[in-house]
């Protein structure tokens, strides 16, 4: 994983980290002092998105279906953190925005946020070779007629 993350990816592997990860980082931040207190733009609010995906063979696009979202701004020291998240997880959507904009904010911090990222990222890239793994075991060799 690079040295810096881009804004998207971080809050990507923000949104996609346990709660049980997220949150007691965000507390922590919060009560050692280096961080100002945030100011919170966009409370954590409930609603659904329209969740688009691309079919792998024609790579056409179409809407599969609404998923439930937890979305939630907030202001550290003048930057501003977003988090969007799966499910009705209030409490997680406000830690990920303020670690957005905590990373941004501080260069001591940011490198705290970045390993929690990366920890979520090896997990991520962990599940996927498993998912793989098992999908490779179902895969059909045709052979060819000549």
């Amino acid at each position: 994983m690079p040295d810096t993350l881009t804004r998207e990816r971080r809050c990507e592997l923000l949104a996609a980290a346990e709660h049980d990860e997220i949150v007691p980082l965000a507390e922590r931040l919060l009560a050692d002092g280096a961080t100002p207190p945030p100011t919170v733009v966009k409370a954590p609010e409930v609603g659904m998105v329209v969740l688009q995906v691309r079919e792998p063979v024609e790579e056409t696009r179409f809407y599969l279906g609404e998923v439930l979202v937890t979305e939630c701004s907030v202001e550290v020291d003048g930057v501003p953190g977003w988090c969007m998240r799966a499910d009705d997880d209030r409490v997680a959507a406000l830690a990920g925005a303020l670690l957005d904009a905590v990373a941004a904010a501080s260069p001591a911090a940011r490198a705290e946020v970045d390993a929690l990222c990366a920890a979520v990222a090896e997990r991520r890239a962990a599940e996927d070779a498993a998912e793989w793994a098992d999908i490779t075991a179902t895969t059909v060799a045709f052979e060819e007629l000549t």
